[in-house]
């Protein structure tokens, strides 16, 4: 298969008002949309998005777009990405659309879409999606015109939904900070919380449009880690953009290594008679400690290249119902299609809650190796295999952690960045060889 010219990793992304993410490009993308999902007929597309400025501007686009194929669209507004995917199977549409780019800074946004199981659309499906846009005009559906509805009561039915995934355990007797980072969650994750009984401090629910990520939410957790402790809260919830992933930190102020999560998560599965195969999927990102960790519960591990929907398409493919990035998603085959960081630390609470015991209690069992993990801005994404300092920097790495650590690099797929990870028993020495990497990747190819 050729290359992509507008679908990454997740979706297509980029800078608001500039190509790819200017308004004739979504209408274009609307219309192949309908025509793709169409097939003859009139197909029913569900829109959500977070909370950016330039969310109005994508959104009125690619609902022409549709309706001039002759669509019918449902506008959900702000709405947390995994609601997208579950509204799209409760209102039986025949796809979804999320307008957000996730934690990525306000100027940017981004378009990615699900079919209508909820899944995220596979490779040759948004390549086909690609032809249409990129390729000659689609024609109008002039004999049937279509209609975009707001559907009034989208926010219910998610709040309904995810408060079943725990079964409505009462919550009550906890303390939660809630930073939703100005983003797509900062309506409903309160609501669920404190209907279940939880004592909620929210912050960061006020966006403006332009505040969403901006110094809060999952990739800025301190400030929500200083609240816990002010507060004594029992643990700190920060959603992402886009609500799909969730950094959590316990009654301390510390916040929880992302495979801590997976850790907690999969044993409790397991305990419970609930994980498929007594196997879960993470990617290779992964703390060696989390495999051991696993392995010693009993638990069989699957290692996927980075990405959620990696893992998705894995536990799909092997009929396997856990899987998470230590990124923060999490993905509960049983209940959610993708990634729910409201889920995620709704399933942690009913453990505390089942257990009686915090946070710091339940992760002290849990031994992980150091792990440094460097971003470098680079110019281009050149094939490792032609740079012959790098290579020659990560063998020699390799060779001085033996099997007492491992060294991963590889390229953001939505992102001008090279991530170099490097794990070993010595944090100094992790620290040392992810340096020198990061020196040879600037000198080649750095910005």
């Amino acid at each position: 298969m050729s290359e992509r010219k507008l679908f990454g990793t997740d979706g297509i992304r980029g800078k608001a008002n500039e190509y790819p993410m200017t308004p004739e490009l979504a209408l274009k993308l609307g219309k192949a949309t309908a025509k793709y999902f169409g097939n003859g007929f009139s197909p029913k597309i569900v829109i959500g998005k977070d909370t950016r400025l330039s969310g109005y501007m994508l959104e009125t686009a690619l609902t022409s777009g549709l309706v001039s194929m002759g669509a019918t669209v449902f506008l959900v507004g702000p709405m947390p990405t995994p609601a997208i995917a579950k509204l799209t199977v409760s209102l039986a549409a025949d796809a979804g659309i999320v307008l957000s780019a996730s934690h990525n800074p306000v100027e940017d946004n981004g378009i990615k879409l699900f079919d209508s199981k909820g899944y995220k659309l596979s490779d040759a499906a948004e390549k086909k999606i690609e032809s249409f846009v990129l390729g000659e005009d689609i024609n109008n559906a002039s004999s049937s015109i279509g209609k975009a509805f707001r559907v009034d009561d989208a926010q219910g039915r998610y709040i309904e939904f995810v408060k079943s995934t725990a079964k409505n355990i009462s919550l009550g007797g906890l303390k939660v900070v809630l930073d939703c980072a100005n983003g797509a969650a900062y309506s409903v994750a309160p609501k669920i919380f404190s209907e279940l009984g939880a004592e909620v401090i929210s912050m960061n629910a006020s966006p403006d449009g332009m505040n969403i990520n901006k110094g809060c939410g999952a990739l800025f957790p301190e400030k929500m880690c200083a609240e816990v402790k002010k507060h004594n809260a029992d643990v700190g919830i920060a959603l992402d953009g886009d609500a799909d992933r969730a950094i959590i930190c316990n009654e301390k102020g510390e916040t929880l290594h992302g495979d801590a999560v997976i850790a907690l998560a999969a044993v409790e599965l397991k305990k419970r008679s609930k994980l498929e195969k007594d196997t879960a999927v993470i990617t290779f990102m992964s703390n060696l400690g989390l495999s051991k960790f696993l392995e010693k519960n009993g638990i069989k591990v699957v290692s996927v290249q980075v990405g959620d929907r990696y893992v998705i398409e894995e536990m799909r493919k092997n009929n396997y119902n856990f899987g998470g990035e230590q990124s923060g998603h999490l993905i509960f085959g049983d209940y959610t299609t993708t990634g729910d960081g409201i889920i995620s630390g709704l399933q942690l609470l009913r453990l505390m809650k089942d257990t009686g015991k915090k946070l710091s209690e339940l992760v002290k069992p849990l031994d992980f190796f150091p792990q440094v993990l460097i971003n470098v801005k680079v110019n281009e994404k050149k094939d490792f295999s032609l740079l012959s300092g790098v290579q020659k920097e990560i063998c020699a790495a390799e060779k001085t952690l033996g099997t007492e650590g491992r060294v991963f690099v590889r390229y953001s797929g939505t992102e001008n960045l090279c991530r170099i990870m490097v794990e070993a028993k010595d944090e100094k020495l992790a620290n040392e060889l992810a340096e020198s990497i990061s020196k040879k990747v600037v000198g080649e190819i750095g910005e």
